[in-house]
């Protein structure tokens, strides 16, 4: 429940340093469900600060991604609201202006050091073996020293100032209870000499403006709490609900990167992967439904969601099984629906009439939408009649024979017309029985030249949708190169 009644406010805050990552589009799910079912606002801010990663480009891919996902944000740069901007960069006095009230209240100080004796502490640090930490070299200054080189106009940066005993401790809405000693911690930088803040500083200080009630995110932020906590105290304000969901992982258990697999939303969505299913799958990962149900909605989700039920272990990204969802999601959509959808993935524009006709023969077959173009490919174009793989689908009858075959079946449909199922099938066996040949054989033989493969949906629902001269035609040329290459 939100703290001291006050409304839901949840946010993302990601850095637009290159395509949306899967782990934020994670988090946004549950911080948008979470804000729905209390009714209230769901937040986007872009984190831009770190100016040496900065992909311009990323801005505009963030709000796509949400938008695709059917996540959109209540408030955030595109919407505007009442606690903008939404851009860290462009709320750079009040970073300046807050850090500079912490140090007159006493939590936090300047620091004067250069990148070079920072380095060379961090190197001496690491030559003990020792954790890095800041030395606190000017927190020992005098304020005679301090104050002349303020006016020197010396440049500095302002650290947070950890206490030097105790704890920080807090009750985190997935995590339970958790604490940091205080030794542990080290002075981090929150304001550097550019005006520019550190996460430390610019991530609670916005969540304070924005009045951001739940922070929902990844546990690889859980050490970075107690500094926002501290932060907090110093300036007496009312802490927010923490809520740390786990780290997607891949099948080794270690942390998914793009080093290992796909972490860009985008490429789910170049590869054909429905928001729908990405979306139940995410929720998957990191809650369990309390009535064991794995196929369920964005808005069943979010009706049942409670923090409790959020999953501490971390959860393994399993490819295979979100191929399994998406393939579920393709099979429940109407035709005409699915061929909205893979209109985009075929290679030329195809007749809606005849991608209505086609579909339904590869719809239980289709994992992901970009697969629409191998499994139609052969009822779009004629195979090649030369490269049919006879040879590999009936290893025990020479070409000859094939083509007689065929010959056979072609004869007696053109005679009689355009055959039904039950003509198709019966002169088929038929044929089979008056050559001695297995029925199989007879009908893998017509699977081939008419689809050009050993693996393809039943050759008459096929032969159907190919229309009956096409059907034809296939047949006789394969008929010809058999018998050109006998």
């Amino acid at each position: 429940m939100p703290p001291s009644g006050r409304p839901v406010r949840t946010r993302i805050a990601p850095s637009p340093t290159g395509e949306p990552h899967i782990g934020n589009m994670y988090a946004a799910l549950f911080c948008k469900a979470f804000a729905a079912q209390h009714h209230g606002r769901f937040i986007l801010r872009l984190e831009d600060t770190d100016r040496a990663r900065f992909v311009p480009e990323a801005v505009q891919m963030l709000p796509d991604a949400l938008h695709w996902l059917g996540l959109d944000p209540d408030e955030g740069p595109e919407q505007g609201g009442e606690y903008g901007p939404y851009v860290q960069t462009e709320r750079l006095p009040s970073y300046r202006e807050y850090g500079e009230e912490l140090v007159k209240r006493g939590g936090g100080y300047y620091c004067f050091c250069t990148p070079e004796r920072l380095e060379d502490m961090r190197r001496e640090q690491e030559r003990r073996k020792e954790p890095p930490r800041y030395d606190r070299h000017c927190l020992r200054l005098s304020e005679e020293e301090r104050q002349r080189l303020l006016a020197d106009n010396t440049p500095y940066s302002i650290r947070l100032r950890v206490p030097d005993e105790g704890s920080v401790s807090w009750d985190d809405a997935v995590r339970g209870t958790v604490s940091f000693e205080n030794r542990v911690l080290t002075d981090q930088i929150l304001l550097r000499p550019s005006g520019y803040p550190t996460s430390h500083l610019g991530i609670p200080l916005d969540d304070y403006l924005m009045r951001i009630s739940h922070v929902i995110r990844a546990e690889e932020w859980l050490s970075s709490v107690p500094y926002y906590i501290l932060l907090y105290r110093a300036f007496g304000w009312e802490l927010p609900v923490f809520a740390h969901l786990s780290i997607l992982r891949n099948k080794d258990r270690s942390k998914m990167s793009k080093r290992k697999n796909p972490t860009s939303v985008m490429w789910y969505r170049r590869q054909g992967f429905l928001p729908e299913a990405l979306l139940n799958f995410l929720a998957l990962l990191g809650w369990s439904d309390p009535d064991g149900k794995e196929v369920f909605s964005f808005q069943e989700f979010t009706e049942k969601l409670t923090l409790e039920r959020v999953v501490k272990s971390a959860p393994i990204f399993d490819f295979t099984k979100l191929e399994w969802l998406n393939g579920v999601y393709i099979r429940a959509m109407t035709v005409e629906a699915l061929a909205d959808a893979v209109q985009p993935f075929l290679p030329e524009p195809v007749e809606r009439a005849d991608l209505l006709r086609m579909l339904p023969l590869v719809q239980e077959r289709m994992k992901k939408l970009n697969e629409v173009d191998a499994l139609t490919e052969y009822l779009r174009h004629d195979p090649d009649p030369q490269g049919l793989p006879f040879a590999t689908a009936l290893k025990r009858q020479p070409r000859p024979a094939i083509a007689d075959a065929l010959s056979a079946l072609a004869s007696t449909w053109e005679q009689r017309g355009q055959p039904t199922a039950e003509h198709w099938d019966t002169s088929v066996r038929e044929l089979a029985e008056r050559l001695g040949w297995k029925a199989g054989d007879l009908f893998m033989a017509l699977r081939v030249a008419i689809t050009g493969s050993n693996a393809s949906p039943p050759t008459y629902e096929f032969a159907q949708v190919l229309g009956w001269p096409a059907t034809l035609r296939r047949l006789h040329a394969a008929i010809a190169a058999l018998r050109e290459a006998a």
